[in-house]
C-alpha cells in the first residue's frame, strides 16, 4: 500500500510519456479537465510574459509584487464569478488558510462539513471563532449546528462544492436555504468546479443556478485553468480589501510568477469564449459512468461530474489494479487510507474535455479486461 510517485516525461495532456513505459500513456487522473495545461494558447502566453514581465517578483504583493497583469486577472475572475472583487493567492490551500482568520472572531461562528478539504480544515483551526461540524451534506445536522450558532456575531457555513475523493456535489440549494433562515454566510471551495462544472463552467452554484446567493467563492488555478499554480478568494470588496490588508499567506509569500498570471489569464479566456468545453466534459463523464456500470462495476460521486471513483474498497487490490491498468496504457491510482476512510479504497477517474471517445472507451475496456481478472466483475 506504499504510496509511490510515477515520473513523467512529457507535457500534461490526454496521452503522456511516463518513464519505463515505451509507449504513450492516456491520462485518467489528472485535474486537467479542459485540456488547458498544454493547450498551445496558454503555452504562447506564459512565454510571452516571461519574456515582457520576467520569471518572477522577488517580493510579495505590497512591497513591489503588484504588476499590471495581476490586476487584470483578478478582475477578468471576479467578473468571471459575478464578484466584486477578487485576491490572488500561490495556492488554493493559501486562500483557505488566509481567509477564516480574518473574517472571523471570537465571537463568531464557522460550521463546516466534515468532509472538507483538509486545507478548509487547517484554515479553521487558525481563527478564533467557534468551530461546528456537521455531517456530511446533512442538511438537518446542518440545521442543528446552526441553531447551537445562535447567539454567535457572523455565521458562516463553510463547504466543498464538490469533494474531491467521493466527486460528490454539496447540496447548495439546502445549504443557502438555511443560511437565509438562520443569517449565515456561505463559503464555498470550487476547486472541483471551477472551469468545467455548469453550463459554462462557472461552477457549483451555477450548476443549481444560485451564483447570486453564494457570499465567497475561493479556488484554483492549478486545475482546469491552465493546471500551473495559484489560488483566490473571489467575494465582497470589502473582504479582499482586508484580506490584503491582513491575510497572512497573501501578505507573507512572494507574488504569483507573471507566466504563471498569464497563463491562467488565457486559460479563463478560452473557457470564456468556448462555451463548450464544460459539454464535452460532461459528455465523456456520462460515456464513461454508463459503460462502466454496465459492465457490473460500483461508481461513486455525482452522475454529472467528471469525479468518477470506481470503488474496489481494499488498499492492495486498489495498488495492484492501477499498476495493471498502467501496463495496458491508461495511467489511474489507487486511493486508499489515510487519504480516504479505511475498507474505501478506490481509483479514482477524471475525466477531461480533450480524450476523445476512443480514449474513454479503451480505458473502459481496460478496466473490464483487468476486473475480470481481479475477480471484481464477473
Amino acid at each position: 500500500t506504499w504510496k509511490g510517485e510515477r515520473i513523467i516525461t512529457s507535457k500534461q495532456g490526454p496521452s503522456i510519456h511516463v518513464q519505463g513505459s515505451k509507449n504513450d500513456i492516456l491520462n485518467f487522473c489528472a485535474n486537467n479537465y479542459l485540456g488547458l495545461s498544454s493547450h498551445p494558447e496558454v503555452i504562447e502566453a506564459g512565454k510571452k510574459a516571461l519574456d515582457t514581465h520576467g520569471a518572477g517578483l522577488s517580493s510579495v504583493r505590497f512591497i513591489c509584487g503588484t504588476m499590471d497583469i495581476h490586476k487584470e486577472l483578478e478582475e477578468k475572475i471576479a467578473k468571471f464569478h459575478g464578484k466584486e472583487d477578487s485576491i490572488l493567492y500561490a495556492s488554493c490551500f493559501d486562500a483557505n488558510a488566509g481567509l477564516f482568520e480574518v473574517l472571523l472572531g471570537a465571537e463568531d461562528a464557522v460550521i463546516s462539513d466534515e468532509l472538507n478539504h483538509a486545507s478548509i480544515i487547517d484554515g479553521i483551526r487558525l481563527c478564533k471563532a467557534k468551530r461546528l461540524r456537521y455531517q456530511h451534506r446533512n442538511m438537518e445536522d446542518l440545521e442543528k449546528q446552526l441553531i447551537a450558532a445562535k447567539d454567535c456575531g457572523k455565521k458562516l457555513i463553510a463547504t466543498d462544492g464538490v469533494f474531491s475523493m467521493d466527486g460528490f456535489v454539496a447540496p447548495l440549494p439546502d445549504i443557502c436555504k438555511l443560511a437565509d433562515k438562520y443569517n449565515a454566510m456561505v463559503f464555498i471551495d470550487e476547486c472541483h468546479g471551477t472551469g468545467f462544472f455548469g453550463p459554462t463552467g462557472r461552477g457549483t452554484d451555477e450548476h443549481f443556478g444560485i451564483s447570486d446567493k453564494i457570499d465567497i467563492v475561493n479556488s484554483t488555478l492549478g486545475k482546469a485553468l491552465g493546471g500551473a499554480a495559484g489560488g483566490y478568494t473571489a467575494g465582497p470588496k470589502e473582504l479582499t480589501t482586508l484580506l490584503r490588508q491582513r491575510s497572512r499567506p497573501y501578505l507573507f509569500s512572494n507574488a504569483l510568477p507573471p507566466p504563471v498570471v498569464a497563463c491562467a489569464s488565457k486559460a479563463l479566456d478560452l473557457i470564456i469564449s468556448n462555451t463548450d468545453l464544460p459539454q464535452k466534459v460532461l459528455n465523456n463523464t456520462r460515456r464513461f459512468r454508463s459503460r462502466m456500470v454496465d459492465a457490473g462495476f460500483k461508481l461513486s460521486g455525482d452522475p454529472d461530474h467528471p469525479i468518477c471513483p470506481v470503488m474496489l474498497g481494499d488498499a492492495r487490490l486498489a495498488n495492484t489494479f492501477a499498476d495493471e491498468m498502467l501496463e495496458r496504457g491508461i495511467y489511474v491510482i489507487g486511493f486508499s487510507y489515510p487519504v480516504v476512510p479505511k475498507g474505501k479504497a478506490r481509483i479514482r477517474v477524471q475525466l477531461s474535455a480533450a480524450h476523445s471517445e476512443s480514449d474513454v472507451d479503451r480505458a473502459v475496456d481496460a478496466f473490464i479486461e483487468i476486473g475480470r481478472k481481479l475477480k471484481v466483475i464477473s
